[in-house]
């Protein structure tokens, strides 16, 4: 039986073999980021890009020990779930700003797998998938929104039929395609832009927890070994970070997404999975997403529809799915079944900002499932607020990102609620199956 804790496609397919010290002094830093994934590791780029160089991140276990190493690795448009949500925030222009940088992550990835040259498998070609006809319109309509954003943008709606162009299953009805989505192998690509931090200059340090924190004009971080005083501070752990600091602790909630990764496939198998190669997602409140490998595999993943659980066994219950996707892989070995956290937001968007009078003291946080790609985006806008400052900045973190009361005690009631809540929406907003 496979469970959350079961070995990953991530760290048996890694092509870096990279390992970083303790922390066992004390050092100083312009910057000490505390979190090893997506969000530490490219906010600390970004930042070295623009000559702040003297960064020290801290990562409590391994690089991609958390989502990084655990997700689907799919390579999508957009930032959080639905942009309406935050709309009446950031009112009819903000939010327009932020829909013109939303599309920026495939185009970062890239040109950061080609500047660093990361070997991370990078794939281009992405199918967001419809199961029905009010989901055929919800994808017609962003058809219409990518056109506006990209008039050139490599995209089209294929229906009936022209389905199996780019998926081979009996299940949708429309499919967008859109060429400049694609997919990854999230673990390389972290570990590549890792070693690119270190040629900057970038100092990093597994297995060196964050024990104590105090804030002041110079910030102390004291792991088991040693301690790093910095100008700067920034919380990027996610779904990790444990209560270490209540006030954004409390803002997030942590469900859970399930992986499998099948036996090798034939390449007769594989074209007919998908001719195109590619990653696909339906559209629906709690998607189901997957994508073929290098290796000729295929990785499926989902999360729990309407109930939070953890099902006893991954292996059985993602087979399931897969199969009524893909009904001629009923007879396919399965050779991993993971899972790990996710923390989602009230309004599924990406939180950044400052702690209250600790403008020193930045957080990023609540992609909601949706990392991957978003991390990119989102982790420039905040290396600029961590830098020089900027408009793009200031209006994502003028969002107001609401307190989950009870979040522990009563996670799986919330987290219940809040899918009924979205599956219910779904049928109003065109994306319930």
């Amino acid at each position: 039986m496979k469970t959350v804790e079961s070995p990953t496609y991530y760290f048996a397919t890694k092509k870096y073999d990279l390992s970083f010290p303790r922390l066992a002094e004390d050092i100083d830093a312009d910057v000490v980021v505390i979190g090893g994934g997506f969000s530490g590791i490219n906010t600390a780029l970004e930042l070295a890009e623009k000559g702040i160089t003297n960064i020290v991140v801290l990562e409590g276990k391994y690089l991609g020990y958390g989502g990084t190493g655990r997700n689907g690795g799919q390579v999508m448009a957009g930032i959080g779930h639905d942009l309406d949500k935050v709309k009446r925030h950031v009112g009819p222009q903000g939010l327009e700003v932020i829909f013109k940088i939303s599309n920026l992550g495939a185009g970062i990835i890239a040109e950061r797998v080609k500047k660093y040259d990361i070997n991370a498998d990078l794939c281009h070609g992405y199918g967001y998938l419809a199961y029905n006809s009010r989901q055929e319109k919800t994808l017609r309509a962003w058809l219409q929104e990518f056109k506006s954003v990209d008039p050139n943008e490599d995209i089209e709606l294929l229906t009936g039929a022209d389905v199996h162009k780019v998926v081979g299953s009996p299940v949708y009805k429309a499919a967008l395609k859109h060429m400049g989505g694609g997919h990854v192998h999230s673990l390389n690509l972290l570990l590549g832009e890792a070693k690119a931090l270190t040629s900057w200059g970038g100092r990093i340090f597994e297995h060196s927890p964050a024990v104590q924190v105090t804030y002041g004009d110079r910030v102390t971080v004291r792991t088991p070994g040693g301690t790093v005083r910095a100008q700067k501070l920034l919380w990027a752990c996610d779904s990790f970070l444990a209560n270490m600091e209540p006030y954004i602790y409390k803002k997030t909630i942590n469900t859970y997404a399930y992986q499998l990764m099948t036996e090798p496939l034939t390449d007769e198998l594989i074209e007919r999975i998908s001719p195109i190669r590619g990653a696909f997602s339906d559209i629906s409140p709690v998607i189901n997403y997957y994508r073929v490998t290098r290796e000729n595999r295929l990785l499926f993943g989902s999360a729990t529809r309407y109930i939070e659980y953890t099902p006893s066994d991954l292996e059985a219950w993602n087979r399931t799915l897969m199969v009524e996707v893909f009904p001629y892989l009923d007879k396919v070995r399965i050779d991993l079944a993971w899972g790990g956290p996710m923390a989602c937001s009230a309004n599924l968007f990406p939180q950044i900002g400052t702690l209250p009078d600790r403008k020193n003291v930045f957080y990023v946080q609540g992609y909601s499932g949706f990392g991957v790609t978003p991390s990119h985006i989102v982790c420039k806008v905040l290396a600029e607020g961590m830098s020089e400052g900027s408009a793009r900045y200031d209006l994502m973190a003028s969002i107001p990102h609401v307190d989950i009361i009870g979040k522990d005690k009563f996670r799986n009631l919330w987290l219940t609620a809040g899918k009924v809540w979205n599956q219910a929406q779904g049928y109003f907003n065109g994306r319930a199956p």
